[in-house]
């Protein structure tokens, strides 16, 4: 039987850096409204585990398993904590996959996963392509919905990649700021080949964004905050921002940003702080 595939969400829950507080806040996130959650298999930034113990008591509590997209990522050597990697890291890189693969699945006490992303790309472009040539492989299974890639900054790569793959990134998901010029070029990229642009650090990056008056009017006009009013632009020009708020509040305020829409002007008015000066 085909399942049916969710709508990626246009907002997602980070798990990144919740330890111990990894089980509750996703809890409180999908209980708050949010269907999208985003982790890692790399114990040493995320509690994968944890966001699967959330996984099971949210489904054993009524919650369809299918109006849940989760999203994880397969972490390289280079990026685990040598005493608590999930695989073996004398295996060949498609096995290196594999294994983190069935170690995320048994976290997140599913059977597939709605997207997996590549943490990074890999040293060399032969290697990035190995671990995408198995990425298409558990794809081909059914194990996998979509594949992506994260934390890729050089357009040459993401072209290279996007050019030689079977299977076509579906999902980039990168730090969004200033040093990058916003990814405005892989922005762009994407938006032409209906690849799904996520944001993260898309706060913590930009207080000057959220004290910037044009901001600041623009959310005193909406009764709104300024962080909603930058999470709504992004929404609204097709980015996927993702929150790590630990606040039930603010997890309200972030989902909240779809009872509202700036209109053409006001979205002009924001896109001129993304305008190199």
């Amino acid at each position: 039987m085909t399942r049916s595939r969710p709508q990626v969400p246009r907002i997602f829950y980070g798990t990144a850096w919740k330890k111990n507080d990894t089980e509750r806040l996703v809890r409180l996130a999908i209980h708050s409204g949010f269907r999208g959650v985003d982790t890692a298999c790399q114990p040493k930034h995320y509690d994968e585990g944890g966001v699967g113990a959330a996984v099971k008591a949210c489904v054993s509590a009524g919650l369809p398993r299918g109006e849940l997209y989760l999203q994880t990522k397969f972490t390289a050597v280079a990026g685990q904590d040598p005493r608590r990697c999930p695989y073996d890291t004398e295996a060949s890189l498609p096995d290196q996959v594999a294994q983190s693969l069935l170690v995320s699945l048994q976290n997140l006490r599913t059977d597939y996963l709605d997207c997996l992303l590549l943490h990074s790309p890999m040293p060399t472009m032969a290697q990035t392509l190995a671990v995408w040539g198995e990425f298409e492989s558990l794809a081909d299974t059914g194990a996998v919905h979509r594949l992506g890639i994260s934390n890729c900054y050089r357009l040459a790569d993401l072209s290279a990649l996007y050019d030689r793959a079977r299977i076509k990134p579906a999902v980039v998901q990168n730090r969004f700021h200033a040093e990058t010029g916003y990814d405005r070029e892989i922005r762009a990229f994407c938006r032409q080949r209906r690849i799904t642009y996520q944001s993260f650090w898309t706060l913590t990056a930009n207080p000057h964004l959220l004290s910037h008056a044009a901001i600041t009017a623009l959310a005193a006009t909406h009764r709104r905050t300024p962080a909603q009013i930058l999470f709504r632009y992004l929404t609204q020009i097709e980015v996927a921002p993702l929150t790590g708020t630990r606040s039930e509040s603010h997890m309200i305020e972030d989902l909240a940003i779809f009872d509202f829409e700036l209109t053409e002007s006001q979205q002009r008015a924001v896109e001129q702080l993304f305008v190199e000066p």
